[in-house]
């Protein structure tokens, strides 16, 4: 596994649009506060072109073949040890069939995002066997004060903090976009779920991180762009921890995305699976009839694995989120509501 140089004050900071752009004010001004606060911190930081593009009508930065000469600029550029994305959103695989990969294995820079960041994550992990971070896109340095998750997500990179425990409070719903530098809200108290596998009530795994948004990597699934395979198999003796979240999944489509991946045999060398906060799960049919419910699925689908899973962790689209390593391998514990991951 390569892992790209921890970053330093002094080092300059990319931030690129490989899924959406944004061109709202408040988002506006938040990216400029975060470039002022990151600059604070001793590091420079521009924007690719494409940032402040907004989105075409498909919800896209730019072309495909945009998207990625931008990403494969900052890749180019001496003085970039780490690429943030802009943004979540649509249609990022479009543009692997022109990321310089080459370029990327000779001088390897940490890429940072989540949601459709994970086709680049996943892709540069899996494929080029370098590790990438899921986390908060470049948003979040735009809060000001920064909060615990954004000083301690910047320490991850820095090689300062290689151990995160779960947060007190996670946002439920959306914030007020009006207020440009507003941090997560503590509308949810955070609880770790042991579903299976605990032991005395603590569940404790290690191995090879591997995962991101599941509707993002069922996409990718079977794609020339999809290394699972490969990977799986030169870390086998490691064992494999899938970290998994969804962002727009119903039941139906979380049974069959869990059995394609079972069948595909990717959970063979598995130690356990680490589920983040699903952002749109109704648990209710348009005629108010009760659904399986997460929980539900999981236990379906994974108990004859007989691994430990948890859910609710601080991974995905419900934050604060930790960052984590996709490669790294790593130990996570989780007993009574809480969690920790400490990478060794």
């Amino acid at each position: 596994m390569i892992f790209p140089r921890y970053i330093k004050p002094g080092d300059s900071i990319a931030v690129t649009a490989p899924s959406h752009g944004v061109d709202d004010e408040a988002s506006k001004r938040r990216f400029e506060k975060g470039k002022e606060q990151l600059g604070a911190a001793g590091y420079n930081v521009y924007f690719t072109a494409n940032v402040f593009s907004g989105s075409d009508r498909f919800g896209r930065s730019s072309s495909a073949q945009e998207k990625a000469e931008q990403f494969n600029s900052c890749l180019r550029d001496e003085k970039v040890s780490v690429i943030y994305s802009a943004s979540g959103g649509d249609f990022l695989a479009e543009m692997l069939p022109y990321v310089d990969t080459e370029l990327i294995k000779k001088n390897p820079k940490w890429f940072q995002g989540y949601s459709d960041n994970t086709s680049l994550a996943y892709y540069l992990t899996t494929k080029c066997d370098i590790a990438t971070a899921y986390g908060a896109n470049f948003s979040d340095f735009g809060m000001s004060p920064w909060q615990e998750c954004v000083s301690r997500g910047l320490g991850v990179l820095e090689g300062k903090v290689q151990e995160q425990k779960s947060f007190e409070y996670f946002q439920a719903g959306f914030g007020d976009r009006e207020d440009s530098f507003r941090g997560y809200g503590n509308d949810g108290n955070v609880e770790w779920k042991n579903i299976m596998g605990a032991e005395g009530g603590k569940i404790s795994m290690t191995g090879r991180l591997l995962g991101g948004c599941m509707d993002v990597i069922l996409n990718m699934a079977g794609t020339r762009f999809d290394g699972t395979e490969e990977f799986i198999e030169k870390y086998k003796e490691d064992g494999i921890i899938w970290f998994l979240e969804s962002f727009d999944l119903h039941f139906e489509q979380m049974m069959e995305g869990l059995w394609k991946m079972k069948e595909m045999g990717w959970f063979k060398y598995a130690r356990g699976f680490v589920f983040g906060r699903p952002l749109f799960y109704p648990e209710e049919s348009f005629d108010g009839t009760a659904l399986p419910t997460y929980e539900d699925v999981l236990v379906e689908r994974l108990s004859e694995l007989n691994l430990p899973v948890i859910a609710d962790a601080d991974i995905g689209h419900k934050g604060p989120q930790f960052v984590t390593i996709e490669g790294a391998l790593a130990k996570i514990e989780s007993e009574g509501g809480k969690g920790r991951m400490l990478y060794l």
